[in-house]
């Protein structure tokens, strides 16, 4: 089993979202010895943002010459998606700010996202190539974002959820701690909660 392990929150050692990847990839590493893991570090070994030397990388059959950075930022690119591709788990952290997903992880994401090898046009609408994959993401939340007032405002997991559907991957499994700005008491239940889950999420994987 290959195993994609990403982080991407800014808080270093006092991330919970990084403490869950990792609490997870242990858990994984018990039932399955034989599992083989890359990590990705978005924010020790961030990766550019789109801009037009990223984007001209993505149609390679309609532009097939590149300019230097062109051509850096399209190996880059190439390597991302290939990764993501021969991956069988993924396992994302995924912390929100500002209701949505850090900007570290969006940089990723819009790497992974090419016509013709993640995801194609048709005649139909597009169609994910991506899929038979696993992703268990591990959410963190100031606030509580899955029912009452501020689900509305919920652009992180319902995000991550259509981005990676569209990729044609249906199984994605959330492991969330919530409320963690409520105060050291509610904060450590969320975690507690979310770790309480991670058995649930790591069935039949």
């Amino acid at each position: 089993m290959k195993i994609l392990h990403i982080d991407s929150s800014i808080l270093g050692a006092s991330s919970i979202t990084r403490d869950l990847t990792a609490t997870i990839i242990d858990a994984m590493r018990t039932r399955n010895a034989n599992v083989e893991i890359e990590y990705l570090d978005l924010v020790e070994d961030p990766i550019s943002h789109m801009d037009g030397a990223v984007a001209a990388g993505f149609r390679p059959n309609v532009k097939t010459e590149f300019d230097a950075a062109a051509l850096h930022e399209k190996e880059i690119s190439d390597r991302l998606v290939a990764q993501f591709l021969a991956s069988d788990v993924i396992i994302i952290g995924a912390p929100m700010y500002n209701f949505s997903v850090p900007t570290q992880l969006k940089a990723w994401l819009d790497r992974i996202a090419q016509p013709g090898k993640t995801f194609k046009y048709t005649e139909t609408g597009p169609i994910g190539l991506a899929g038979g994959k696993r992703v268990i993401i591990a959410s963190a939340r100031g606030g509580f974002y899955l029912e009452g007032p501020l689900a509305q405002l919920d652009f992180q997991e319902s995000y991550l959820k259509a981005f990676l559907g569209f990729l044609g991957i249906q199984d994605v499994r959330f492991v969330r701690a919530e409320g963690s700005s409520r105060g050291e008491e509610i904060r450590q239940k969320g975690i507690a909660s979310a770790k309480a889950a991670i058995a649930s999420a790591l069935a039949s994987a």
